[in-house]
């Protein structure tokens, strides 16, 4: 499986290092009433709690931006508790669509098709985007994920494109779904996976986890 789950924990380095400060300080003894007026002796340093050091970040490339367009369009997007990042850089056969839990920093990656039209020579790259209907092409930018149907590819889900580059999103049917040319093992055995006509595709074993982690109300970001 191309799936990958990493796990990020924020620096707490600081605040730890201030908090065992505190806490050293409170476990002073008050002076008693019979020595308040001997000299003071001096206090032994304190050490800093030792605290380890953080993990390395495994956080898509594109996250920085996914978050901007996340604040950008915050108005229309009602749930902030995760968001998908789509890395149109990175060749088909990588697993480049990551799911972001944005309350304890989880990844989880999946492979994802391009549209036949940002790719007419079946390179496994996308080249180009656009917002054209009848293009076949992927496009970019931030998506809201909207209702749930049954189509002919299945379980799938609705998008709205929120950017001029990405508006006719709902017109032209660009939705997420899964299909039978998004395979690890065509990836592995090919260096690449088919295409769709511009939808988000994905192996029919991450479309669940994509479809209920990213309900509706939630962000896409897609970019290269």
């Amino acid at each position: 499986m191309f799936a990958a789950t990493h796990s990020l924990q924020p620096d707490r380095r600081k605040f730890l290092a201030g908090a065992g400060i505190a806490a050293a300080g409170l476990a002073i003894p008050l002076a008693s009433s019979a020595s308040r007026w001997a000299a003071p002796k001096p206090l032994p340093p304190v050490a800093a709690t030792p605290v380890p050091a953080a993990p390395d970040l495994a956080m898509p490339r594109l996250f920085p931006r996914a978050l901007a367009a996340l604040d950008a369009h915050g108005g229309r997007i009602s749930h902030r508790d995760r968001v998908g990042v789509v890395d149109f850089a990175q060749a088909s056969r990588e697993p480049r669509f990551h799911l972001v839990d944005l309350a304890n920093g989880d990844v989880t990656s999946h492979l994802v098709a391009h549209g036949s039209g940002s790719d007419p020579d079946r390179s496994g790259w996308l080249h180009r985007f656009s917002n054209q209907p009848d293009s076949n092409a992927s496009s970019r930018g931030a998506f809201l994920t909207s209702a749930e149907y049954v189509g002919k590819h299945g379980r799938s889900r609705r998008l709205i494109g929120l950017d001029r580059d990405n508006n006719m999103a709902e017109p032209r049917a660009i939705v997420i779904h899964a299909a039978d040319y998004v395979s690890e093992a065509m990836a592995a055995a090919q260096g690449l996976i088919g295409r769709s006509q511009g939808c988000f595709a994905f192996t029919a074993d991450a479309l669940g986890d994509v479809m209920d982690r990213l309900g509706p109300g939630r962000l896409i970001f897609a970019w290269k």
